[in-house]
């Protein structure tokens, strides 16, 4: 095994938080006698959210932390619902060069 770098401690630090969550998932859900599959498929856990967003589940924390990303707190459980996290995405978008210069010429008619 090779040895860490500082560098490394985020993504370290955000696989062991995934593992220690899913662990803690399993044991939950063995104690309920429920499959996990029956989780309404809109709501996400925090893991599920960083693989859809393609981001570390610690940098999901920070985001969360700074109010940054949509979340709904139950107790000391995080959720992401699917879709508020897509506009979420979609709202960072930065427009093209010809969109911009559209927007400019609407504008310049409107004064007219």
């Amino acid at each position: 095994m090779k040895p860490f770098t500082f560098e490394d401690l985020p993504n370290i630090l955000g696989t062991l938080i995934m593992r220690m969550e899913s662990i803690e998932r399993m044991v939950k859900d063995i104690r309920n006698n429920r499959p996990p599959e029956d989780f309404d498929p809109g709501l996400l856990t925090i893991l599920e959210a960083s693989k859809l967003v393609n981001l570390s589940v610690a940098t999901i924390y920070s985001k969360v932390c700074r109010n940054e990303i949509p979340v709904n707190k139950q107790g000391k459980k995080l959720y992401f619902i699917k879709s508020e996290l897509l506009e979420w995405i979609k709202s960072g978008r930065i427009k093209t060069i010809s969109e911009l210069r559209s927007e400019v010429e609407q504008r310049f008619k409107g004064r007219d």
